[in-house]
């Protein structure tokens, strides 16, 4: 009988020190992933400064590229329509060379 209340005894105590080391487990894993975390925050902040600064060089780019092309289409866009109706309406049909003119006879 003593040495079954002694078993009960020793097995709470071991079930104790299991769930106290669980738990001491699951915290320094937190401590850990909240410690990593933190690292990884302070290096994505570093690195990603840099590429804010190439987007927004290749914005100001792109702005410039565009507004080259707006204003090269308000220089010119008013001689390109006329050449475009001028061929439009001023058609001279040809005879493509790999195609054969027949002969008069």
């Amino acid at each position: 009988m003593a040495e079954r209340e002694a078993q009960k005894i020793v097995q709470k105590d071991r079930s104790k020190r299991v769930k106290d080391a669980r738990s001491e487990a699951q915290k320094e894993i937190e401590d850990y992933r909240k410690q990593k975390d933190e690292e990884f925050q302070k290096f994505e902040k570093e690195h990603t400064s840099g590429n804010k600064k190439a987007e927004q060089d290749a914005s100001n780019d792109a702005e410039e590229q565009v507004n080259a092309i707006k204003s090269a289409g308000e220089k010119h866009g008013s001689k390109v329509v006329d050449d475009l109706l001028r061929c439009v309406t001023d058609v001279r049909p040809e005879v493509p060379d790999r195609v054969a003119v027949p002969e008069k006879a």
